[in-house]
């Protein structure tokens, strides 16, 4: 784990994965199996405690999915997330930080690392953005992790509102813009004054940590097994005090 933080409140990062889901709708599993794997080493910033964790859901049969998954780039889709909090903004000397341009941004960058590795770019998804900015709202809300206060898994979460993915991974991630903050990974302070920068912080902030790292290249032996992630979403949520919380589910159609 790595985290991107200010120094009063601390932020972080998390990824989770899942194979298939236990909850789908057009799955005809019977039995399934949990896997929690938890990592070694945890940072303590500013009196917060968060350690990494990836979960996996496998099923021992899966279906066919009832919703066919959107048009690659579809920034309306058909299904959403009905708790989706669209557009936030911060205003900084520099520029109004919109979430909706550090989502591209972070789409494009991620995109470029995969390319580094040899890697097909991932698509843009628009319901799985969906369910991610929920999230990032949600986490600001209540609490900062993969498994909400209801319970619900990632892959829960997207199974929801839509069906169709095979194997389901995210990361997550808090920093703030236009204040000071502190990355774990090398101690430097910088401050984000523009979109742009702000989601080239959010990507090093993941491809610096392990995990995440190997979910943006698809490195786990489920993603291989099933060609690699097709798609994702990723999905920010910028508070009026200009904290910053995001989520990018990545996704292999069934």
């Amino acid at each position: 784990m790595t985290r991107d933080c200010r120094t009063d409140p601390a932020s972080g990062s998390k990824s989770s994965i899942t194979v298939g889901s236990p909850t789908s709708r057009g799955s005809s599993g019977v039995g399934s199996i949990l896997i929690a794997i938890g990592f070694i080493g945890a940072l303590v910033l500013a009196g917060i405690f968060v350690a990494p964790q990836a979960l996996a859901y496998v099923e021992d049969e899966l279906g066919g999915s009832a919703i066919d998954p959107p048009a690659l780039g579809d920034r309306t889709p058909e299904h959403v997330d009905q708790n989706d909090p669209g557009e936030t903004r911060y205003n900084t000397e520099a520029e109004t930080v919109s979430s909706v341009a550090v989502e591209d941004r972070v789409h494009e960058l991620v995109n470029e690392r995969r390319a580094e590795h040899g890697l097909e770019p991932i698509g843009f998804d628009g319901t799985i953005a969906s369910v991610s900015r929920a999230h990032s709202q949600d986490m600001y809300e209540r609490e900062f992790a993969h498994v909400n206060p209801d319970g619900e898994t990632p892959h829960d979460r997207f199974d929801a509102v839509a069906d169709y993915c095979q194997v389901y991974s995210e990361n997550i991630a808090r920093t703030s813009v236009g204040t000071l903050v502190e990355r774990s990974y090398d101690g430097e302070r910088v401050e984000y004054h523009t979109a742009d920068e702000l989601a080239e912080g959010l990507v090093e902030q993941w491809m610096n940590s392990p995990e995440h790292r190997a979910a943006i290249l698809g490195e786990q032996e489920a993603v291989r097994e099933a060609g690699g992630w097709d798609r994702g979403g990723v999905g920010v949520y910028i508070t009026d005090e200009g904290r910053v919380f995001a989520t990018h589910n990545f996704c292999t159609v069934r």
